[in-house]
């Protein structure tokens, strides 16, 4: 370990000053790699997760792990190439401005391949407050804006989750902040280290990334290794904590009184009990079984290993389909697959979380998933509310919904002064209820305080959109640091956003049609449900190698039998 930052130590002005050109070619050689080592990738995951790659679940691998990393590399590599001609990162994204004044940028979708790979989905990224369209430019690419820039030798703790995550952190960290780093592999997931570091080979060669294993004692050495001069971490609040203000009771009155023992900066993504908000209205029974199959894949996806996992499901208590709704959720969770809870800890967090209530539906055979329900959304010492859970548990609870904009402004307000976090929340309303009520509506979007904000989607889309942020809502100070403080992903590079609003289809093509929505999106990929997802993730592998209108086609075609 102590060689290795040595040697990043020694490499990092190198890296500061590398044209850019060099720094695209890395990239491109990083691409070639993670495509030819995708089928292993996804087959070693697939395997550390009790799945086989003939599994529909398995596309969870496909698409979380080599899928994102090469369509953020897509969108990284024409940012560098902008600015390697002397074009704005931003050429071609025009900003809007809101009736209150928020700069907004449409990043997604931007190309024809994009609308058909991604036909329903869309998404915007807010600008802060202080932010102008005349002086938005300047907000982004901070490290190539520099007159002498400067490169930290960084530490990236690795996530053991999800297996794209500490992939794109180190790809944010070298080629958005300009830094060489050291990544120190999670145990969880640490079978992939060799993978990695066989697609970082020529980075590994020139000294300008080194890969770490072990526990939390290594965490601990490197965190406060007098060479690493920044640190990245995506886990646990407990983690951090540990990190910033130290362990026990010791750590716990630093922590209190606001006196770190690290004095690194630190960024950090932490999860949090992250919300789908159903507002009412008129659906049908087609309708209520999507959103019952779309709600249940946020929730185990992954096994519900997710740091943007749903959580908690507000109900409006009114609701004339309500009963009908958690009808159908009851369904998609018992006949949903058993997983392995491969996670450490999991099984015996889920069951104690469980344990301290009193309304509580267990599904599966071999490994429970569970239902909560019947929460008192006034209780503000709720554990539901207050802590992230960590597996397959989804909590109900209901609001006063005596029509449509008034359920919306008290889910608002109980997003977010109840619940824990700020990194996503999902707002689940039908087209023709989000007209009626588009003041109301746009309020609330407007008022979440959350990183992302997904729309008849799931928070994790914003994930692989490489194009928008991925963090916490900002605000939060290191003593009561929640989902944590700055982002990645980023490819264009903003540096004072707040946060992303992503769109997807209240409903499938054709049926969405009668609703006034026209795109073509069958079944969304990542739904658990889709019975084509390994065999698009696989076909996607591919087009990202070479795209072609072809394997555009035959993506289609397998989405269409999803």
């Amino acid at each position: 370990m102590d060689q290795a930052v040595a040697d990043l130590q020694e490499s990092k002005d190198r890296w500061a000053t590398l044209p850019l050109v060099d720094k695209i070619a890395y990239l491109d050689a990083i691409k070639d790699k993670t495509v030819a080592v995708a089928r292993p990738w996804v087959e070693a995951a697939t395997k550390a997760k009790g799945l086989s790659m003939g599994q529909p679940a398995a596309g969870e691998e496909w698409l979380a792990g080599p899928f994102t990393v090469l369509w953020y590399l897509k969108d990284l590599r024409t940012s560098l190439v902008r600015l390697s001609s002397g074009i704005p990162v931003l050429h071609g994204y025009e900003p809007t401005t809101l009736p209150s004044g928020q700069v907004v940028v449409d990043v997604f979708p931007k190309s024809f391949d994009e609308r058909v790979l991604f036909s329903g989905v869309t998404a915007e990224v807010w600008m802060n407050p202080e932010v102008t369209v005349e002086n938005l430019g300047d907000t982004t690419a901070a490290f190539y804006r520099a007159a002498d820039p400067h490169s930290h030798v960084a530490l990236t703790l690795g996530a053991g989750n999800v297996a794209s995550i500490p992939f794109l952190d180190v790809l944010y960290a070298l080629f958005v902040e300009g830094n060489v780093t050291v990544l120190k592999m999670n145990p969880v997931n640490e079978y992939l280290g060799p993978l990695f570091e066989t697609i970082f080979t020529e980075l590994i060669a020139d000294g300008f990334v080194r890969t770490a294993y072990g526990g939390a004692d290594v965490g601990a050495y490197l965190s406060t290794h007098e060479g690493v001069d920044s640190i990245h971490i995506t886990g646990s609040v407990a983690t951090y904590n540990a990190i910033v203000f130290g362990t026990g009771p010791e750590g716990e009155e630093n922590r209190r009184a606001d006196r770190p023992v690290n004095p690194r900066p630190i960024s950090a993504e932490l999860g949090g009990a992250s919300p789908v908000i159903v507002v009412p209205g008129d659906w049908s029974e087609r309708d209520i079984r999507f959103q019952a199959e779309h709600l249940v894949s946020q929730k185990l996806n992954n096994s519900g290993f997710n740091c943007i996992a749903a959580q908690v499901l507000v109900l409006p208590q009114t609701w004339d389909q309500k009963g009908q709704f958690l009808d159908a959720v009851r369904s998609v969770m018992a006949a949903a697959e058993d997983r392995d809870p491969y996670y450490p800890g999991s099984s015996d967090r889920s069951a104690r979380a469980v344990e301290v209530s009193d309304e509580v539906e267990r599904f599966g055979d071999v490994h429970p998933r569970y239902l909560v329900t019947g929460l008192d959304p006034a209780d503000a010492q709720e554990p539901w509310f207050t802590t992230e859970i960590f597996g397959p548990v989804l909590a109900v609870t209901e609001l006063p919904s005596p029509d449509p904009a008034s359920f919306l402004a008290n889910a608002v307000e109980f997003a977010n002064k109840r619940l824990y976090g700020t990194l996503g929340a999902n707002i689940v309303i039908h087209p023709m209820t989000e007209r009626a009520n588009k003041e109301a509506f746009d309020e609330a979007i407007a008022d979440l305080q959350y990183g992302t904000v997904a729309i008849n989607a799931w928070t994790g889309v914003g994930y692989f959109l490489g194009r928008c942020p991925w963090g916490a809502f900002p605000g939060h100070t290191r003593n009561d640091i929640e989902s944590g403080t700055g982002v990645v992903h980023n490819a264009l590079m903003f540096t004072k956003a707040e946060k992303s609003v992503v769109r997807g289809p209240f409903a499938e093509a054709p049926r969405s049609f009668a609703k006034g929505e026209f795109h073509l999106a069958p079944k969304m990929v990542y739904m658990i449900t889709n019975k084509q997802a390994h065999v698009i993730g696989e076909k996607l592998i591919d087009y990202c190698d070479k795209p072609t209108k072809a394997k555009i086609a035959s993506i289609a075609a397998s989405a269409l039998r999803g």
